[in-house]
């Protein structure tokens, strides 16, 4: 099975969106049910790696950083087996961990063609990971230009592609391999009951956004720019940040996608048959 849509169709959907003046919405969901969900609330995108998948266990989404698992693997059976089939027409995209050395990635990115993703993206990411460990990475062949080369792949084939930034030079680099939409990170989530305490601060995070939207003005102006991660949790937060930096186009939600929404309904519904009384009776 091929994906639904190629990278044009995907493409044109999103520029629709924002040339309406509609945010455009990428739920990361890690399991059918919200995937299914937020096709059905109208999300532009869905996501899914094995990030969400441990989110979704109750997990932090840190711990898709640990060598716990196999997240190319969990990334391909999460779509051939649940997320593809729930998403309806939604178009479905692929995180990879496009460092990974023990695969030919490019024959990855056919499979996960071949099963029905429409779009890859490069997370998990080592754009996330600095100091010492980033620069082991970097120099041990397992840096961030071999997630630029994945997705250069992935677009070349005709597949939508979006890539995870933290800087110009990283933003840079995949817009000149030719990635459709650049998410400007923002790190791990606050919030709820697993988020991180400690998060980049509201104006750091507006001023790196600058800083790559900037940096891309100038040749690769018509891209699709989102965010994602750090202290935004609730529309409000991002409809607040959009005033400090208006030209983003909409929000990758992970957390505030499906995490979120199921801490505060679970318990709800939970309380609400505890206060149940029960009959008297005799």
């Amino acid at each position: 099975m091929a994906g639904k849509y190629n990278r044009e169709q995907v493409v044109a959907r999103l520029r629709a969106e924002r040339d309406a003046g509609r945010a455009i919405y990428d739920a990361l969901c890690g399991t059918g049910i919200t995937a299914k969900m937020a096709a059905l609330g109208g999300a532009d995108l869905i996501t899914t790696f094995n990030i969400a998948h441990y989110r979704m266990q109750g997990l932090s989404s840190m711990a898709g950083y640990l060598p716990i698992g196999d997240a190319n693997a969990i990334t391909l059976e999460l779509g051939e087996r649940y997320i593809v089939n729930a998403a309806g027409d939604c178009p479905v995209v692929a995180g990879v961990l496009g460092v990974d050395p023990t695969r030919d990635m490019h024959r990855h990115v056919d499979k996960l063609a071949d099963v029905g993703f429409d779009g890859i993206m490069n997370c998990p990411t080592v754009a996330l990971i600095d100091g010492k460990l980033r620069s082991d990475f970097e120099e041990t062949g397992m840096g961030y230009e071999r997630e630029v080369d994945v997705l250069g792949y992935a677009s070349q084939r005709g597949m939508f592609t979006k890539a995870f930034c933290t800087t110009p030079d990283e933003a840079l680099a995949m817009a000149e391999a030719g990635v459709d939409n650049i998410i400007v990170h923002y790190g791990n989530s606050s919030g709820g009951t697993i988020g991180s305490e400690t998060v980049l601060d509201e104006d750091l995070a507006v001023g790196s956004t600058v800083s790559v939207l900037d940096a891309l003005a100038a040749k690769h102006g018509d891209l699709i720019f989102t965010c994602h991660g750090g202290a935004i949790e609730t529309p409000e937060d991002f409809a607040a940040f959009l005033v400090k930096e208006p030209r983003l186009h909409g929000y990758v939600g992970g957390s505030s996608a499906e995490r979120f929404p199921i801490e505060e309904s679970v318990p709800k519904a939970t309380r609400g048959f505890k206060a149940v009384p029960l009959p008297k009776t005799g």
